[in-house]
């Protein structure tokens, strides 16, 4: 397989209403190459998009209140995390999990992602509070829609710069490999990679100490295969990091 390397480009930071095209033009024109991958934060896109919900507002249910109090902190704090191989910081963490603010959290789940994604504990189908301010969360796009932008930044690019390039937009959620099967708790437009299994692929990734690479989420080109969009979507989280911190627990350190 050819040899890759990737490079972290710099811009400013992404606010609702941000016009996310220019950004990414601004900051590629004097780097992009025929046949080079463009890969973009979907969580980055999404903000750009207002895709955010403030959930210092919710109301949580029911159901969303005992996935906080009872799963997050008793199935996932005692069973489930020793049993995905959690690290101890995490469980402890998650023995303690805030009850008002998760319920909230557990009752944006349930209404964006269904029930398999609320039962993970956390991340819960793509939905993401790291570096975000306050209680805002990011929305992820669904498949469609992420392919829409995807392919429409790769015409872009080719209109405005001349340049024929793949764009993937990528989320830090991990795909669990085996072999030539490829499974994600999140939903993914990429063919060859089963997605939306919620909490299912988690444990059985985690558990069975399955390859876990950063999820491709939309591809410009659908003869993109799943081990080359998960081989760039991992060079490319390498080279971006963090930010601060891969979770809200990092994040308030």
């Amino acid at each position: 397989m050819a040899r890759m390397a990737a490079l972290a480009l710099r811009t400013r930071y992404w606010r609702p209403g941000t016009d996310y095209a220019r950004e990414i033009l601004r900051a590629t024109r004097r780097f992009l190459r025929d046949k080079d991958f463009l890969v973009v934060s979907e969580k980055a896109i999404s903000t750009a998009m207002g895709r955010l919900v403030d959930e210092a507002g919710v109301r949580p249910g029911s159901l969303a209140r005992l996935l906080a109090s009872f799963w997050v902190r008793k199935a996932w704090g005692h069973a489930l995390g020793p049993l995905c191989h959690l690290s101890p910081r995490t469980i402890m963490n998650l023995r303690a999990y805030p009850l008002p603010e998760g319920a909230a959290h557990k009752q944006v789940a349930l209404r964006h992602s269904g029930l398999l994604s609320a039962l993970m504990w956390g991340s819960e189908g793509g939905i993401d509070a790291s570096n975000l301010p306050y209680s805002l969360v990011a929305l992820p796009l669904r498949p469609r829609e992420a392919v829409e932008v995807a392919e429409g930044l790769a015409e872009l690019i080719r209109t405005r710069l001349g340049k024929e390039v793949v764009v993937l937009i990528a989320d830090s959620d991990r795909t669990y490999s085996a072999g030539g099967l490829h499974l994600s708790p999140r939903p993914t437009a990429v063919r060859g990679i089963i997605g939306g299994l919620g909490v299912l692929a988690y444990v059985i990734g985690n558990s069975l100490g399955l390859r876990g690479r950063p999820t491709p989420v939309a591809s410009s080109r659908t003869d993109v295969g799943p081990e080359l969009a998960l081989r760039v979507a991992s060079l490319a989280e390498k080279a971006m990091g963090h930010g601060a911190g891969r979770d809200v627990w990092e994040m308030a350190e």
